[in-house]
């Protein structure tokens, strides 16, 4: 989403590594610089004046520092400030009472229905919030209920319906007195939305909170529209008055605008981030990642989740024992195919790296990873364990025992050489535990 802003800063601030230190010229430059690059991010005005303001008066008074250079300090001035500018630190959603009721609401179109079957999938992977009830008061839109029940079945979530009740407040009063002799830890409301905002909308979602009363208020906002998102989220929290934002379709081609006046224009922090179309893509909002992201640094911490959630700590600890001694071989590449295919795509996988969106000659879709997989089975148990040179002879035998060209062996071949050269220039020590994921991030 952010690769348009991305370069434009990394634009900016690359005349300032061939400065020995910040001063107020150069400064002022990169600064009016950022302001148009903001202002083209679609990012609202007056979080623009405000931000600018803070970068300028914090980098004119960092002190310099002679090992590091005049780009790197303003580029950690300006994260810092986006961090800031975006929360600072993650909100997690209230989940103290049980049930927990949390209201979701939105235009149509934003993607409501799909995040609340995305936030039943997530909050399901905590022991404690088993049983989640999805509740469908949305009768505006037809086949929100039927969306809603074939989306809970996915996220192993029950399906409140209905059917044959049009008032949203009367299916709210009966899930409620379901409640009782039904209890769940987790109880969603899905809303009406409409095109637009509307008087009829906005009494609608005040009397359901009144009957609901939501320990959470969650306003679902479609990235894509930019600063009409921000907007109308300042007047969804007037009326309505909500206790967080969810960014969907953050997988787009939006410029990020939204995402970086939302907190600042209603006072409401970001909680999630929708990412892809999958029940799954889904994560809670961090301002640090996200920064590190608009940045071009990459995407260590939501990297090191997805490790988390789908890498068993001995396997990990294994690949680190693999990488310090350098004796990565093709059966551990042909195992990490297998990881990577659980975490992702592996072109949304090297978005996470710092500067892994230059490697792009790796292989990047299922097809590769079937013919790799195909190739590396076809190896002998000495080839796989790189006991003997897979010289030419060897390399027509893998292409015609697994059914691919000789172009995809000698492609595989050099990818690999290229990762395993990757992993010797890693850090070692406390260092390679932390990017492994070893120690805790914050």
């Amino acid at each position: 989403m952010f690769d348009f802003l991305t370069s434009k800063l990394e634009k900016i601030v690359s005349p300032l590594f061939g400065k020995k230190s910040l001063t107020e010229e150069n400064i002022k430059k990169a600064v009016s610089e950022v302001r148009l690059a903001l202002l083209d991010a679609d990012v609202n005005y007056s979080v623009i004046k405000t931000f600018i303001q803070k970068v300028k008066q914090k980098a004119l008074g960092e002190e310099t520092i002679k090992s590091v250079k005049s780009g790197d300090q303003f580029i950690k001035v300006v994260h810092d400030e986006l961090v800031e500018l975006m929360g600072s630190e993650v909100k997690e959603i209230n989940l103290k009472k049980r049930p927990s009721i949390i209201m979701v609401c939105g235009l149509q179109g934003s993607g409501k229905t799909t995040f609340c079957a995305k936030l039943a999938y997530h909050l399901k992977k905590d022991a404690q919030n088993s049983r989640i009830l999805l509740v469908a008061c949305d009768r505006q839109r037809p086949a929100a209920v039927e969306q809603l029940k074939q989306m809970g079945e996915k996220a192993g979530a029950s399906v409140f319906t209905e059917l044959g009740e049009e008032s949203p407040v009367k299916v709210a009063k009966k899930a409620l007195q379901y409640l009782a002799d039904h209890p769940h830890d987790v109880v969603i409301f899905d809303t009406a939305g409409r095109l637009n905002i509307d008087e009829a909308l906005m009494k609608e979602l005040k009397t359901l909170k009144e009957v609901v009363q939501p320990h959470e208020v969650l306003f679902v906002a479609n990235a894509m529209l930019g600063q009409d998102a921000v907007n109308v989220a300042k007047q969804f929290h007037e009326e309505v008055a909500f206790d967080g934002t969810v960014l969907t379709m953050l997988d787009g081609s939006t410029r990020g605008g939204a995402a970086l006046s939302i907190v600042e224009v209603t006072q409401k922090p970001l909680k999630f981030e929708g990412i892809g179309e999958t029940i799954e893509d889904i994560q809670p909002f961090h301002p640090k990642s996200m920064a590190d992201r608009i940045l071009g640094m990459g995407d260590t911490i939501n990297l090191v989740r997805k490790a988390q959630e789908h890498i068993s700590d001995k396997d990990a600890e294994d690949l680190q024992k693999k990488i310090r001694k350098a004796s990565f071989t093709y059966e551990d590449f042909l195992k990490q195919f297998s990881m990577i295919k659980k975490m992702g795509s592996l072109k949304g996988l090297l978005k996470m790296l710092p500067g892994g969106a230059n490697l792009g000659d790796l292989p990047l879709s299922e097809k590769d990873f079937v013919k790799n997989e195909a190739i590396i089975l076809s190896m002998t148990i000495k080839e796989r364990q790189e006991q003997v040179e897979i010289i030419m002879p060897r390399r027509r035998r893998l292409a015609k025992g697994s059914g691919c060209s000789l172009d995809d062996v000698n492609r595989l071949i050099k990818n690999f050489k290229k990762c395993k050269q990757m992993m010797k220039s890693m850090p070692k020590g406390k260092q390679l535990e932390k990017f492994m994921g070893g120690t805790k991030w914050q």
